[in-house]
């Protein structure tokens, strides 16, 4: 360091360790400076770190409290691009963003979506299918009691909800149409109306519903806290595949179980049809049943159970897609929960308007 009339000359190095002794040592040889400008040349600076813009900044500011107006010069471009990054009194001026266009958002908007979303929730599903079939062959790959488990939680314990929603709705869907046949004098088409509405589509959908808002959320949550508490990084240490270890047994409890439930709904739901149409309409049970026999055919029950399987995997898929992109800890394992239950109730309804496409 060197002081030629009004310029002060830094050499070599100025970095952290040393930057207490550059402040020292500058106020020192500046003490009896009486020019009204000081310049800081930084042609011979070598290296230069944080703390010695820090030092500098410093420096520059002590001497502009006794009333010197200090700027500084020269320097390699490694030097001044440093000063430009991190000094206070030169921060980086960006360039005004400009104007994109109406088909560029939505060009990077669809470039976002499937970078950020459709490559990863692809690959989830093929390791996902790959595992859940794979796995069935090897029994020993399998965590012993997991899928009774998952079977439970995802399917049993949603008996009395599934069961009980679906009883009302057939039945409020019974009332709303009887007033209407009442008036045409066509009160057996009641029983028409219910059965096949429960068993190729409301079945199936409630039944989703109600699943999606039940273990999605908390297919979701789980996956999420798991890896908020570095849970998934465990079972990484531990050469176990985390998506092979949580996911998979939910998928298989999931795609065993909702079949099941749809068909408890579809029951339930023609049962309420079925009192509605005794009460209102002075259907028996045994005309709503012999009319029944002529009504339903095999192919409307395949229809409902093919539904709940897409279902069941949309659901879980959703779930865990994710319960594994939570970032912001806790709270952020309740926005991932409410986003997981809002896109598979969403993706369920997609998916069975495809699928009535497709099938009628």
């Amino acid at each position: 360091m060197e002081l030629s009339g009004n310029t002060l000359f830094i050499k070599d190095v100025l970095v952290l360790s040393n930057a207490e002794f550059f402040i020292r040592d500058s106020m020192r040889l500046l003490e009896d400076f009486d020019q009204e400008r000081l310049e800081i040349n930084l042609d011979e600076l070598g290296l230069i770190d944080t703390g010695g813009v820090a030092a500098l900044d410093l420096l520059k500011e002590k001497m502009g409290n006794k009333g010197f107006e200090v700027d500084y010069t020269g320097g390699k471009e490694d030097i001044r691009r440093k000063m430009e990054i991190f000094s206070l009194d030169n921060p980086m001026v960006f360039e005004g963003s400009r104007k994109i266009s109406f088909f560029e958002k939505i060009g990077e908007g669809f470039e976002r979506i499937v970078r950020d979303y459709m490559s990863s929730f692809l690959v989830l599903t093929a390791n996902v299918v790959y595992w859940s079939i794979s796995d069935i062959f090897k029994s020993k790959r399998q965590r012993k009691g997991e899928f009774y488990n998952q079977a439970v939680l995802i399917g049993v314990n949603a008996i009395w909800i599934v069961a009980g929603l679906a009883f009302i709705i057939g039945l409020v869907m019974a009332l709303q149409s009887s007033a209407q046949l009442r008036n045409f004098g066509a009160n057996i088409y009641i029983v028409d109306l219910t059965v096949i509405a429960m068993m190729s589509e409301m079945g199936p959908l409630i039944t989703a519903i109600v699943v999606a808002g039940r273990s999605g959320s908390a297919i979701a949550a789980e996956i999420a806290t798991m890896k908020v508490t570095s849970e998934l990084d465990a079972l990484k240490t531990m050469a176990l595949q985390p998506v092979r270890f949580v996911v998979v047994p939910k998928m298989h409890g999931s795609v065993i179980t909702l079949p099941f439930l749809t068909i408890i709904a579809d029951i339930m739901g023609i049962l309420g049809g079925m009192f509605i149409a005794f009460v209102s309409l002075d259907i028996t049970p045994q005309v709503f049943v012999n009319r029944m026999a002529e009504t339903l055919y095999n192919r409307d029950i395949f229809i409902g159970i093919i539904k709940s399987l897409v279902f069941a995997v949309i659901i879980v898929l959703t779930g865990s897609f994710y319960g594994l992109r939570v970032k912001e800890g806790a709270e952020g394992v309740g926005k991932v929960t409410t986003t997981a239950v809002v896109v598979s109730i969403t993706l369920v309804m997609v998916a069975d308007s495809i699928m009535g496409l497709l099938f009628y």
